[in-house]
């Protein structure tokens, strides 16, 4: 029988769901799953029996990676085709990273450094895919909104154990141990330093958990004013800021209030006027609680900027841009290789932007910072296109969000942090699944259904 050629059309993104029947598990399904995974099992928790150190939301990572390349094999679930500026991005720095990964072990690497080199390769693959099939996976706002306030309802539950942890010296990640799983390290999330105390949650430090609640905020916050817009319940969604705003006080650091404040520079850019009065109204109102709540938490922060010339964490941070250059000289284009560069064998920069240009060279660097990048760029144009005012400032929100790990990364070593790694990626594909199904959304249906591909029968 003669062979044909047909054209066959990728499916156009199914329409929005009504009332509460049955949803179909998709990318957004596995994204919140991952999601929650990442956020309330405590990320200093990894399976046992397994030669390299794998969390349970890096299983989740890696099988979103696997259910990814599989989608792309058919047209028929529902996987998003074409070239998105995201996607790109993505693709930029996972080729940077292949080249470092093949550059460091084409040649000789200790068995240590080596070991670390293919763990580390292995979590950028998990991170790159997760992002990834965020970003093709999601075909519609509802989809993108059912991810983000998972996100954020996570964000509240691990800030109320924040709280317990702050209020009460009370761990409560002690009841989430999971069978299978064992402790990486004995480090406490509750650090008690200088007569003040600081919490981690569950996540693996307290500053990642500050840098953590300061990118879920100002999702928190874009629900609490979507809900009121629409006459929806809003107190939920404030109620979720609230306590997210709480955990980001109690990890008492200096790179959460930074990156705050960098997120607050872009929303208040953006914010009509009358929202930047609320917002500044809000934040006034929240300072007195926590002043007359918890007193001596806001000297604290005060001292830690107070001091800013004489702290030894400082005179720490800085004290190693001799030995960084000597390093980066060695290796300048592709670096020496991911996870190559660990104390105690290795100085400790808590830098990311030092420590990934010693491991990954300036090309690796410059990939990083433009996956970011791009990323925010990605939201901000749904700004400028999306004639729904909802939609114009979730691309706001989730642009904001994205400049706090860019800040964080020159406060602490942040790639070295689970939780705040993946929630970055997270939020990456994000703003690229934001980007296609509002510009599917100004297009016809035949445009938006996809490339055709030719099937031969």
């Amino acid at each position: 029988m003669a062979k044909t050629v047909t054209e066959v059309e990728s499916p156009p993104a199914p329409p929005a769901p009504s009332g509460r029947g049955f949803v179909r598990a998709d990318g957004a399904t596995l994204a919140m799953v991952f999601a929650v995974v990442l956020l309330v099992i405590p990320a200093r928790l990894v399976f046992v029996g397994l030669p390299l150190s794998i969390s349970p939301a890096n299983l989740v990572a890696l099988i979103s990676a696997a259910v990814w390349l599989f989608a792309h094999f058919t047209v028929t679930l529902n996987m998003a085709k074409g070239r998105t500026p995201v996607r790109t991005g993505i693709f930029a720095y996972a080729t940077s990273m292949i080249a470092t990964f093949g550059f460091a072990t084409y040649g000789f690497l200790p068995a240590d450094e080596l070991g670390l080199a293919d763990h580390a390769f292995i979590l950028i693959i998990a991170n790159v895919g997760l992002a990834l099939l965020v970003c093709d996976g999601i075909r519609s706002p509802e989809r993108l909104d059912f991810l983000l306030k998972c996100v954020v309802l996570a964000g509240a539950f691990i800030s109320v154990i924040g709280a317990f942890q702050y209020l009460f010296n009370i761990d409560l990640t002690n009841f989430l141990e999971l069978p299978g799983l064992r402790y990486t390290s004995e480090d406490a999330t509750i650090i008690e330093r200088g007569g003040g105390r600081r919490v981690g949650s569950t996540t693996g430090h307290p500053i990642e958990f500050g840098v953590v609640c300061s990118m879920l905020l100002p999702i928190a916050v874009h629900y609490g004013y979507k809900a009121r817009l629409r006459g929806e319940p809003a107190l939920r969604w404030w109620g979720c800021a609230g306590l997210i705003g709480l955990g980001l006080m109690f990890s008492v650091s200096r790179s959460a209030v930074l990156g705050l404040a960098a997120v607050s520079l872009v929303l208040l850019i953006g914010w009509p006027s009358r929202r930047r009065l609320q917002a500044l109204l809000v934040t006034l109102g929240f300072l007195v609680v926590i002043r007359v709540a918890v007193p001596g938490l806001l000297g604290t922060f005060y001292s830690l900027f107070a001091n800013f010339g004489n702290d030894d964490s400082i005179r720490y941070r800085t004290h190693d841009y001799d030995v960084a250059v000597a390093e980066i000289s060695r290796h300048p284009w592709l670096g020496r290789g991911v996870g190559t560069w660990y104390a105690p064998k290795h100085q400790v920069f808590d830098n990311q932007y030092i420590l990934s240009t010693v491991e990954t060279g300036y090309i690796g660097i410059v990939a990083f910072a433009m996956m970011f990048l791009i990323a925010i760029y990605a939201g901000l144009r749904v700004r400028y296109l999306s004639p729904d005012p909802g939609t114009r400032d979730l691309g706001l929100t989730l642009s904001a969000c994205l400049v706090a790990p860019l800040v964080g990364s020159a406060t602490f070593d942040l790639l070295s942090f689970a939780t705040v790694t993946g929630l970055a990626y997270l939020l990456i594909g994000a703003n690229g699944a934001l980007l296609r199904t509002t510009e599917a959304g100004l297009q016809g249906p035949a445009q938006a259904s996809g490339p055709t591909v030719p099937v031969t029968r």
